[in-house]
């Protein structure tokens, strides 16, 4: 792994030059997330940034990113490991073929080359040569976060075919929601916490230039603008960073925005039909300097 940086000025320095731009407060988080062993979860907006931080830091460590997406109905079999059966009964038919018999080969159907490595017990065999993130935890059963939390409290998982595995040292964790759901407080005590916010327009464009430099300053600020106000209409899904930098690019190409202009291109910020609504309605407003 790469030397981790020494302290929140240093890792906001290493993330900018992966054109990710974190204040001070979310650096803070992550470097006393890594200086204590702590996952770190980070709620906000869709489109802050929250998985990018992650991905990002993982490239600041040198790191493996493994990423646990969350959904309905996630269970222990999805996340932690699983056993081939195809590969086992393959395995079983070569067997009967060779006239050995498979009662007799019955361990070796649990062996290594039959577990299905999922996210969790990846992260936890690479340690801290791994960024684990659980991406919107909030989308994820009551019951699998009780399970979460109890990993992460002890960084080991029984396999009780193979025996207990234990992570030889700490990865380094990341968690985040989008609030769809509220956390248990159990879970909320085991993590350090941050909240990210839509980013002021001077960060915005900063960010949009970073991450396009060919997009002209003077249209990232002008869409940075924008998108602060479509923020405020009380959108149903507000755009996000990633959206204002898409848009960015497709505007660049614009010789001049008008009205008409605008509401052309809103597919690309705007993705939900009430919402379209709402700014075709406020065009004229938007557009007022």
């Amino acid at each position: 792994m790469a030397d981790r940086p020494a302290d929140p000025a240093g890792l906001v320095q290493a993330l900018e030059q992966r054109a990710y731009l974190a204040d001070r407060g979310l650096a803070t988080a992550m470097h006393l997330a890594m200086k204590l062993g702590r996952p770190l979860l980070l709620e906000g907006d869709a489109g802050v940034g929250k998985t990018e931080a992650a991905r990002t830091l993982a490239a600041v460590l040198d790191a493996e990113l493994v990423r646990l997406q969350c959904h309905e109905g996630l269970d222990r079999s999805q996340a932690l490991y699983a056993w081939d059966h195809p590969r086992q009964l393959l395995h079983l038919r070569a067997l009967e073929a060779s006239g050995d018999r498979p009662a007799d080969h019955e361990s070796d159907l649990y062996d290594e080359r039959f577990l299905l490595e999922r996210p969790l017990l990846r992260a936890l065999r690479r340690g801290d040569r791994a960024v684990l993130l659980v991406d919107e935890i909030d989308r994820a059963d009551d019951e699998f976060e009780a399970f979460l939390l109890e990993l992460l409290s002890d960084f080991q998982i029984t396999i009780p075919e193979l025996g207990t595995v234990t992570a030889p040292s700490r990865p380094v964790v990341m968690l985040t929601s989008n609030r769809t759901r509220e956390l248990s407080d159990a879970l909320k005590r085991r993590c350090l916490y941050h909240w990210i916010d839509h980013p002021t327009v001077e960060r915005e464009a900063a960010i949009v230039r970073a991450r396009a430099p060919e997009v002209p300053d003077q249209v990232a600020t002008r869409v940075a603008e924008l998108v602060a106000r479509l923020r405020t209409l009380g959108l149903y899904k507000p755009p996000g960073v990633a959206e204002t930098i898409d848009w960015a690019g497709v505007l660049a190409d614009v010789d001049e925005l008008d009205a008409q202009g605008l509401v052309d291109t809103l597919g690309v910020v705007v993705k939900d039909h009430d919402d379209l609504e709402v700014v075709r309605a406020a065009v004229d407003e938007l557009l007022a300097s």
